[in-house]
């Protein structure tokens, strides 16, 4: 007779010998879809769209643009509006359109492999202004917040995205650079500075409310990101671009299961993936999966700035790499502006310098380094100003 440890180790072996990896069919699935995404905006900004197409999941490609498109916004009274793809990557824009709120409006496209799409005929949906954005401290985190009305109390259903924008600084600066055409160390100019940069990112979830449960149409602190205390975000200064659009039900649906499955299928509690249904199809093709839901709106946007004095005293921010620095002398006195006299591993040319070892009777003998990520902040910024940075 078997002992129970015996039958249990068999139990366990078969479980592990027994195990396949399965492949869902949608990983390989031959299909690719178009993606449409943006808004039609009606006041006085402008249009952005942006096409592509899906791509497999076990692909090595993650982006998937269509190019050479022929892009129109349409009205109901024979009114067209082309859309131009200056850049060449998929990002189809127009200037602001100012379309008459009496009207409604599609988008049509003709790709250059002879598909044509076209969206429903969509009423203008007005977006009421934001009135505020605001933030609370909360356990060691800022978090940002806005607030919002109709006083006409029509709008109901709203969607936000954001840009951050922020000032920050390489862990070690450097004075210091290698001209390459004469091997020798020389002062870094202003326009070789790369210790003060500017980082920014954008919104990468969706963020949706409604009051149609609400006796008026208020929307208060409604969350909008939570930024740690310790973030190089708060380091100097800090800005947030908030961009407000109304939604019509249908598209505050399609967003919510879009929500549902991009972002809420982490456990066996969340919702089951929704199909999508969006209001653009193929002309010739009703059968065909279009990925998108248009709206036609005046997008209504606000920025704010932050100073890092709204951080508790003290606060030290956490720069995101580990960061060393090391010494080298030079081998010959004599010589110390030739590099090749330079005693270094790794060389020198991938490591900017930050300082310099100096002394009255011997000058330059030596300098320190680091890697490139912790001396030159332009690896994940930009050392121009944005133009509406005060």
């Amino acid at each position: 007779m078997k002992t129970p440890y015996k039958a249990y180790y068999l139990m366990v072996f078969a479980l592990f010998c027994c195990r396949k990896p399965y492949n869902p069919p949608a990983i390989a699935s031959p299909g690719s879809y178009l993606v449409v995404e943006g808004v039609i905006d009606s006041g006085n900004d402008s249009t952005f769209i942006k096409l592509s197409k899906t791509v497999n999941l076990n692909g090595k490609s993650t982006v998937n643009p269509v190019l050479g498109a022929s892009v129109a916004v349409e009205s109901d009274q024979n009114n067209n509006y082309p859309l131009l793809d200056p850049g060449g990557n998929g990002n189809y824009s127009s200037a602001p359109l100012n379309l008459p709120a009496t009207q409604k409006y599609r988008l049509r496209i003709n790709t250059s492999d002879g598909k044509q799409y076209l969206s429903d005929f969509i009423e203008v949906k007005p977006t009421p202004p934001i009135d505020s954005i605001g933030y609370v401290m909360q356990n060691g985190a800022a978090q940002l917040y806005l607030n919002t009305h109709d006083p006409a109390n029509n709008t109901h259903y709203y969607r936000w995205e954001y840009t951050e924008t922020w000032i920050f600084h390489s862990k070690y600066q450097s004075y210091w650079v290698l001209d390459h055409n004469t091997n020798t160390i020389i002062h870094r100019t202003d326009k070789q500075a790369i210790y003060n940069c500017f980082g920014n990112d954008t919104s990468s979830f969706i963020l949706l409310g409604s009051t149609t449960k609400l006796k008026q149409d208020v929307v208060y602190q409604t969350p909008l990101i939570k930024i740690p205390v310790t973030s190089e975000k708060f380091e100097v200064k800090y800005s947030i671009l908030v961009k407000q659009y109304a939604l019509t039900p249908g598209a505050y649906e399609f967003y919510q299961n879009l929500q549902k499955n991009t972002q809420q299928l982490g456990s066996i509690f969340d919702a089951q993936p929704t199909q999508l249904n969006g209001n653009i199809h193929n002309v010739k093709d009703a059968n065909e999966p279009v990925i998108g839901f248009l709206t036609v709106t005046n997008v209504q946007s606000k920025r704010i700035f932050l100073l890092n004095n709204i951080i508790p005293p003290f606060t030290q921010p956490i720069y995101p790499f580990d960061c060393e620095e090391s010494t080298a002398f030079y081998s010959n006195k004599q010589g110390y502006n030739d590099v090749q006299n330079i005693l270094i591993n790794p060389p020198l040319t991938d490591l900017p310098i930050f300082a310099i070892y100096a002394t009255s009777l011997t000058g330059i003998i030596g300098f320190t380094y680091s890697t490139p990520h912790c001396v030159d902040c332009t690896l994940r910024g930009t050392t121009k100003t944005p133009s509406f940075w005060k």
